[in-house]
């Protein structure tokens, strides 16, 4: 089940590739870990909202 809404996708975009952009700037391989939000926001889903049971989603009306 998806629990990260638009707004929350580009901000991991944004964190994901700034995390990777410092590991290649300071030559290390910590940057790899800008790929965990990368991951996630393809994904739709946190682990982490799962179990706070937080969803960045908007309600659809029906």
């Amino acid at each position: 089940m998806k629990n990260i809404g638009q707004t929350d996708k580009y901000l991991r975009l944004v964190i994901g590739l700034g995390i990777m952009a410092w590991g290649l700037y300071i030559h290390t391989m910590w940057g790899l870990l800008g790929l965990l939000p990368l991951f996630f926001m393809v994904l739709g889903w946190s682990p982490l909202y799962a179990v706070l049971g937080i969803s960045t989603l908007k309600k659809k009306k029906n």
